[in-house]
């Protein structure tokens, strides 16, 4: 059987595993071992194990815990109903000011937390049922939550770059540095639309009479300190030559349980047995999700379909963008069934030498890819952020979040294409404080 028939062969049963509900590590680990199996015997079964251990013996992965215990350690205080609060006694005059605060407190905790479903729970517990008493239409208040929720992927540190960069081996320091002007630059597009949406429709997040005083804005500022502060000392340490990704991510977590104990006073056995226990589990099923993805990438490699299918791409001749806009397509449409993690496991091992080859920068596609992520968070059927929303106001109708969501859907889209005409958006800074990347 030609690799192109086997190919075509594990991309249907592949999709079928994933897409009957099967959990994604143990699904992708099934499928590496039967094809294994029935295309190479037995005896090729005798480095599975080893394969599956190499794949969570990079040091790296230390740092995936680290940053998880940081979303749940903020996500179960209430960081993020005080860091909402402060930034909408600055912004409640803005048409739609209280949206607005919202996406602002998503962009900030998302430089926390590093996990958009751990973002999008957080600000949304607080900010969601406040614009629905404020008037603000469901699908505004709950689709802004849901686009807000992604930046935690975008915005350093991002347990997507970390996965991306582990794939590839390409510097997850120079991708986290990637990764902050596009965030605020989506964030920028995300308000802009917000702003446009709201005049338009007339609302006001308060009464037209209503003030804040100076002194209540000024009270709120040591709400947003502590924040900052955190920000800052990891990216001290990440970029001021202090410590490697994992040290940082072990100073972020400490930070972040220092904060939830002295400000919150978060001391009690009973609420860190659930931060520990949150983060223990979604720790494992990211990192089983990564071995098992090895493996399976061990049997696209052993089969030959991943060299099989980098050489037809590159015998197709065609225009370096008519390429990345059909890689575009390929990453929008798998972003609707499977999740993050799974494809930039399973496919970046596959595109990297394609887009190296085509002469795209490793580093900015690492971004493009985290943007198309971004868009299957928001979008149905797997759509995870969708669903942490529904659960917070579940008396709106999914439907009415999903429509809430395709404009912001359209803002992502928007930032891939303004980050494929100005690249140094996303390759100046890298480059800026680390050095020119040797191409």
């Amino acid at each position: 059987m030609s690799p192109a028939s086997q190919g075509a062969i594990v991309l249907i049963v592949t999709l079928v595993v994933l897409l009957s509900g099967a959990p994604v590590a143990f699904g992708l680990g099934a499928i590496a071992l039967a094809f294994l199996v029935i295309f190479q015997g037995m005896d090729s079964l005798h480095v599975a194990a080893e394969t599956f251990y190499t794949g969570l013996s990079d040091f790296t992965l230390v740092s995936i815990p680290m940053f998880v215990m940081m979303g749940a350690a903020i996500g179960s205080s209430p960081a993020g109903k005080d860091l909402y609060e402060a930034l909408d006694r600055w912004l409640y005059r803005v048409p739609g000011g209280l949206v607005i605060s919202n996406i602002g407190a998503c962009a900030i905790f998302a430089a926390l937390t590093g996990s958009s479903p751990a973002c999008c729970a957080a600000i949304g517990k607080m900010g969601i049922p406040e614009m629905r008493q404020r008037g603000y239409p469901d699908d505004v208040a709950t689709g802004s939550i849901c686009a807000g929720g992604t930046l935690g992927i975008l915005i350093p540190p991002s347990i997507t770059f970390i996965l991306y960069g582990i794939a590839t081996e390409t510097s997850i320091g120079r991708l986290f540095l990637a990764g902050v002007l596009p965030g605020l630059m989506l964030t920028g597009l995300f308000i802009l639309w917000t702003l446009f949406i709201i005049w338009k429709r007339g609302f006001r997040s308060h009464a037209a009479d209503f003030r804040y005083a100076w002194r209540e804005k000024f009270q709120s500022i040591p709400k947003i300190a502590p924040f900052i502060l955190i920000i800052f000392g990891v990216m001290y340490t990440l970029y001021g030559g202090v410590a490697t990704p994992s040290e940082a991510a072990g100073v972020g977590a400490a930070l972040c349980i220092l904060m939830a104990i002295l400000i919150y006073r978060m001391w009690m056995p009973d609420r860190w047995w659930l931060i520990l226990r949150d983060t223990t589990r979604e720790s494992v099923m990211i990192l089983m999700i990564i071995a098992a993805a090895v493996l399976f990438g061990y049997m696209l490699t052993s089969l030959y379909l991943t060299q099989t299918l980098a050489q037809a791409i590159a015998d197709m001749h065609v225009n370096k963008w008519w390429l990345m806009l059909l890689i575009n397509l390929f990453l929008l449409v798998a972003g609707f069934f499977i999740p993050p993690a799974a494809i930039i496991l399973m496919t970046s091992p596959i595109l990297y030498p394609v887009i190296t080859t085509a002469g795209f920068d490793p580093v900015w596609f690492g971004v493009i890819m985290t943007i198309n992520m971004e868009i299957g968070l928001i979008h149905p059927p797997v759509g995870l952020n969708i669903y942490i929303v529904s659960s917070i106001a579940p008396d709106v109708p999914v439907t009415r979040v999903m429509w809430g969501t395709i404009p912001y859907v359209v803002c992502m889209m928007l930032a891939i294409v303004i980050l494929c005409v100005f690249p140094e958006i996303a390759t100046w800074l890298p480059d800026h404080l680390m050095g020119p990347l040797h191409r």
